[in-house]
């Protein structure tokens, strides 16, 4: 609509005011679709780039990867510009893998940063284009020193192509930017290299979840990987019944622990468990459950090891749809109880059924 000629003392704020609805309107009409197209178009563009890439690897990768396995020191990353933030996360990604590595930025390199590259050392240089001026600007240090070196890059036919004693092809056939400019594409398609090159490496070394968790020992994710059963269990009072104890003593007992559940048997020999779940399926199963004692509705022979780690009881829990293990010492002896006290989205409690559960596993009470 066509805004009303300015009048009055208040001209200026009128107009401005004007002017910010004109704008809040412009922006909530676009057309939403059109927007969503715009990022599809993207994505798919970006996909296309990795299968693309995916589809060319061969004989040099696998030359890359035996590089750096017999390498005898470290990866040293090198990239400029956007090439180097992705440089930064690729060498990180290698160091808690398994992969000694990390970033030297090229600019930095010439005042002094040369010192850190060794002659032993694995070279990563990464340039789209093949021929970026700091990057090129190393070769004659780096060959001169004996440096054994990898290029990503998407032309290989070029300055640090033919340096390079092995080429990754990350070339791209446009960039997702609509004016095929920007580095998008490209440097996904960098990145995922980076991360094949990363995780290749770390699977022929046999990297193991402990050794992830011994490089990453702090946050939630280091917790979960370094903290053993044994950290977290309850240890103190815990609720004990005969097999022989009737129903009534078997809530007594459960609710007398504050625990949820009561182990049957004694710590030296433990007969089964039996939780707030598998009372109430009595109810559901049986017309009279104050008839049952504890071996009738116990789950038989539950355990797991106190040393095991969190983080796999959590999983056998889980996959048993259960929310408590009994842990065992060296002697096969209870020493603890831990729970699940956190349930993911779409855990649900199991159906009223029996639950049968092979020797292998840690426990067989649901909620």
């Amino acid at each position: 609509p066509s805004c009303p000629a300015p009048t009055g003392r208040r001209t200026g704020d009128r107009v401005a005011s004007i002017a910010a609805s004109l704008t809040r309107n412009t922006i909530l009409t676009l057309p939403r679709l059109r927007a969503l197209a715009h990022a599809r178009r993207v994505i798919a563009m970006e996909i296309d780039a990795l299968s693309a890439m995916s589809a060319r690897l061969g004989p040099e990768f696998e030359r890359a990867v035996e590089l750096i396995l017999r390498c005898p020191r470290r990866v040293i990353v090198c990239g400029m510009g956007k090439s180097g933030h992705i440089g930064r996360k690729i060498a990180a990604t290698m160091a808690s893998t398994g992969t000694a590595a990390f970033f030297v930025h090229p600019g930095e390199a010439f005042h002094g940063d040369l010192g850190m590259i060794l002659p032993e050392d694995v070279v990563l240089l990464i340039s789209n284009s093949g021929e970026t001026d700091e990057l090129v600007r190393l070769l004659p240090f780096l060959q001169q020193q004996g440096n054994a070196l990898v290029a990503m890059t998407g032309r290989a036919d070029t300055a640090i192509g033919r340096a390079a004693d092995v080429v990754l092809d990350i070339g791209v056939e446009c960039e997702a930017c609509s004016n095929n400019l920007a580095p998008t594409s490209s440097t996904t398609a960098t990145l995922v290299m980076g991360d094949a090159l990363a995780v290749t490496l770390s699977v022929l070394k046999g990297f193991r979840p402990e050794d992830f968790a011994r490089f990453h020992p702090g946050g939630s994710l280091g917790r979960r990987l370094l903290t053993r059963v044994s950290d977290v269990m309850q240890r103190e009072r815990l609720p004990f019944c005969a097999e022989s104890a009737s129903f009534r003593e078997v809530v007594q007992a459960i609710t007398r622990g504050r625990l949820g559940l009561v182990l049957v048997g004694t710590p030296a020999a433990l007969a089964g468990i039996i939780t707030d779940g598998d009372i109430r399926r009595a109810f559901e199963r049986h017309a009279n459950p104050m008839n049952l004692t504890a071996a009738d509705i116990m789950s038989a022979r539950p355990r797991t090891d106190a040393d095991t780690r969190l983080a796999e009881a959590e999983s056998w829990m889980r996959e048993l749809r259960v929310q408590a293990l009994v842990a065992l010492d060296a002697r096969q002896q209870v020493c603890g109880v831990v729970q699940l006290l956190s349930q993911e989205p779409g855990w649900s409690a199991p159906a009223p059924a029996p639950l049968t559960v092979p020797d292998s596993a840690l426990e067989t009470s649901g909620p």
